[in-house]
């Protein structure tokens, strides 16, 4: 599917959690909203609006911001664009999209934590991965 349909991108981001500065690691979604703001948002800057449809990790770090008003804030005050941040909730049982995804991402996983690289060598080529304190 991804040979057949070049307008689809995949960016994967690890992250080596032991490596990640302790004082950073106590609340993981503030990590993870950093990851997703680096994954999309050089790709989203030239939309009117995008839609998110996040994992239950996004819901607020503790600091108060949620994902989506971090990449707001982002878009609008650092790059200064006017694209608008949707969120969609969805559980994965009912989208074949994140189905799909959840596949990429186990194929990832698989590769980093079990050194199990079959899938992921044919899966390389067609995705951007990058890593994190590695």
């Amino acid at each position: 599917m991804l040979q057949e349909h070049n307008d689809i991108e995949i960016v994967c981001i690890t992250v080596k959690k032991e490596n990640v500065q302790e004082h950073i690691r106590h609340d993981s979604n503030e990590l993870y909203n950093y990851m997703i703001k680096l994954a999309i948002i050089d790709k989203i800057l030239d939309q009117d609006s995008v839609t998110l449809i996040p994992d239950p990790r996004t819901i607020k770090v503790a600091d108060g911001n949620s994902l989506f008003n971090y990449l707001q804030i982002n878009l609008w005050f650092e790059h200064n664009v006017s694209t608008r941040i949707k969120w969609e909730s969805c559980s994965s049982e009912n989208s074949l999209n994140l189905q799909f995804i959840d596949m990429i991402s186990h194929v990832v996983w698989r590769h980093y934590e079990k050194n199990l690289s079959r899938n992921f060598r044919v899966l390389i080529p067609l995705i951007e991965n990058k890593e994190l304190f590695f």
